[in-house]
């Protein structure tokens, strides 16, 4: 999202907190973690790996009693997305999101990523109509993992135009909040309003105390952690109380705090011309990239296929291929269908600085899907349950083919544009055609 530093606003920080504030290292460390994930879930250590991951953590008090692998995906996952909602804000304020055509792209894309590969579930679904029940999944391959598929752009797209990691982020972040909104209506038997009324309080209070005193905050680095932390952390035990997933309370932490509009732009650096988001990004990205996302993966990927036999027999569901053709075909199809559709036929409009082969291979990333999808099929079949066992088998295969081509993709479109960039041709402002 962020362009490069300009030699009056060089990147601020040295050491271990500028190594882990860099995309490429949270990426690395992500996918590290989910490969040791699945190594320990189908080794001799499974049993030890499913244990410390089941183990109760907490006091006896609504919302603080967790297991380990619940405090990652709703705890530790709120870090990484209230940085998304601080991103978001200053790119909605004051970057590529301030020109209301090139977000509405981006945004109604997300739509179309959710509806075809739901459409294409119940499709296999239907024709193989061997169980009712599995039609309760359709909406596990709706989901991108923002983390994921950022982290393989990260990877694999060092010099690709910084406008397609901001079509890529809006674009998850609005798939997961749809996700989050059908979990909400669709898989939630027991939505609790009166939670979601309270916690519209402490994150009212967080958003006029980060508006109206922003430049104390910016001078006093203690006062975050010791006065917003707090009000942060109420606001996101309330709305895990209300039945919704936690890290929407993270996305809205982020997306109060205040941004300025500055020419020239500075990103990712305590700037009192920026305003508090992109400070506050500044100071968490490390903790995010070297501790949130990479403990989440560990916790979160660990799946016993079986070996063969189980991968073989997992396969052949209809409720893992419809999850893998949901994932692979259905996120491509219907981003990128909806992407041309309201470029060509509404003032909304792709953004010039990339082609419509880099938004297809844009298109596959975003069929990664991982933390949404496995909740979702938890919530549809239940824990233990063999549809339930095959799907977590269709999501990781499923991603790992839309990651691995997007990927290789995105590499080939990296290097041209790496090229374009030695020979002293401006990438971020190249014709579509380039």
């Amino acid at each position: 999202m962020a362009a490069a530093p300009t030699d009056e606003t060089e990147e601020h920080g040295r050491g271990l907190g500028s190594f882990l504030r860099k995309d490429l290292v949270g990426g690395v460390l992500l996918l590290t973690a989910m490969l040791a994930a699945l190594v320990f879930a189908n080794s001799p250590w499974a049993d030890t790996y499913f244990a410390l991951r089941d183990t109760h953590i907490g006091i006896d008090f609504p919302g603080l009693d967790h297991t380990v692998g619940e405090w990652a995906s709703e705890g530790l996952l709120a870090i990484f997305f209230f940085l998304v909602g601080l991103e978001l804000k200053t790119e909605f304020v004051d970057g590529e999101l301030r020109n209301i055509r090139k977000a509405l792209l981006p945004v109604v894309a997300a739509f179309g990523g959710v509806v075809v590969p739901a459409l294409i579930y119940v499709a296999v679904n239907t024709i193989n109509d061997g169980d009712p029940s599995t039609m309760t999944g359709w909406a596990i391959p709706t989901a991108t993992d923002i983390a994921f598929a950022v982290s393989v752009l990260a990877v694999v797209g060092s010099a690709l135009p910084v406008a397609m990691r901001t079509f890529l982020l809006t674009l998850a972040v609005v798939d997961d909040l749809i996700a989050i909104v059908i979990i909400a209506f669709v898989y939630t038997d027991d939505l609790k309003l009166l939670y979601l009324a309270l916690a519209l309080v402490p994150l009212g209070i967080y958003a006029f105390l980060a508006q109206k005193f922003p430049e104390f905050f910016m001078q006093h680095h203690w006062a975050a952690w010791v006065i917003l932390l707090p009000i942060g952390v109420i606001t996101w035990l309330f709305v895990l109380e209300a039945g919704i997933h936690a890290t929407i309370a993270g996305v809205l932490l982020g997306f109060v705090v205040p941004v300025k509009k500055v020419t020239p732009r500075v990103i990712r650096q305590e700037d009192p011309r920026l305003g508090l988001a992109p400070a506050l990004e500044h100071r968490f990205r490390p903790l995010s990239n070297g501790l949130a996302i990479p403990v989440f993966a560990f916790f979160a990927a660990g799946v016993a296929v079986g070996g063969l036999e189980g991968v073989t027999e997992s396969l052949t569901d209809p409720v893992a291929i419809g999850i893998v053709l949901g994932l692979v075909l259905g996120k491509t199809i219907g981003i990128f269908s909806a992407s041309w559709l309201m470029d060509r036929f509404t003032p909304a409009a792709k953004d010039d600085d990339y082609s419509w082969f880099d938004l297809g291979a844009l298109s596959l990333v975003a069929g990664v899907g991982f933390t949404v999808s496995l909740l979702v099929a938890e919530l549809s079949f239940g824990i233990g349950s063999p549809h339930n066992e095959h799907a977590k088998v269709g999501i990781l295969t499923g991603s790992a083919i839309a990651a691995v081509i997007g990927g290789t993709l995105l590499s080939v479109r990296n290097a041209h544009y790496k090229k374009l960039r030695a020979q002293g041709v401006a990438v971020d402002k190249l014709d579509a055609a380039s």
